[in-house]
């Protein structure tokens, strides 16, 4: 995976590959799809979402330019894996995810490998974490119609927002973007991506 998805694409910040060498992908999905995890593509993970292929989580890492100590906010956490790719590269993260059973069994699942550098909150990613604000880095694992004011509004000055911008379950633009000191955004389409749309509405809570 590493060398011919990742390496051989050309990510080769070994931070990243190091990171997502020690992070047991095959725990983060179902068992009766365990053998798909190191392929090269999005694995199901329940409720109509889906783990990113490996490269995609390599690629969105990157641009996002976390340092050690960063604080990250993640839209979408799924089953954890992206988190726990952050969080061994030395990033306190919080993530947030809108249904329920994903969220339990995420939390669980990072409890359970020691990845205590990662907090959990129930609720509607559109919104963000704002008592934890403002965050070095933002991570979408969603597509939206456009970037959410809110989460603009936590992104620190100089942050990065990467997320994927498109209408539900069309091809999206994956994009990278800087907060100016001025509070604009400044940035580029990356490349031609496929997400899940947001959700959200659920009832908050942490963990």
């Amino acid at each position: 995976m590493i060398r011919f998805q990742i390496e051989g694409r050309g990510i080769t910040d070994q931070k990243i590959l190091n990171a997502m060498a020690r992070v047991p992908r095959h725990l983060f999905i179902p068992a009766e799809l365990d053998a798909q995890a190191y392929e090269d593509h999005a694995v199901p993970i329940g409720y109509g979402q889906t783990i990113s292929q490996p490269y995609i989580v390599a690629l969105m890492t990157k641009l996002l330019e976390a340092a050690e100590g960063d604080r990250i906010l993640e839209i979408g956490t799924g089953s954890g894996y992206q988190a726990a790719v952050l969080a061994e590269m030395g990033s306190r993260v919080f993530s947030i995810e809108t249904i329920e059973e994903l969220y339990r069994s995420s939390g669980s699942r990072l409890r359970k490998l020691g990845y205590e550098d990662v907090s959990l909150k129930l609720g509607d990613g559109y919104y963000g974490w704002e008592e934890e604000a403002p965050f070095e880095g933002i991570l979408v694992a969603a597509a939206a119609e456009h970037i959410p004011p809110p989460l603009i509004r936590q992104l620190k000055k100089g942050g990065i927002i990467v997320i994927p911008v498109g209408g539900a379950y069309e091809i999206q633009q994956l994009l990278v973007m800087r907060k100016e000191k001025n509070g604009d955004l400044r940035g580029r389409a990356v490349i031609p991506v496929r997400f899940v749309p947001f959700t959200g509405k659920a009832q908050e809570k942490e963990i």
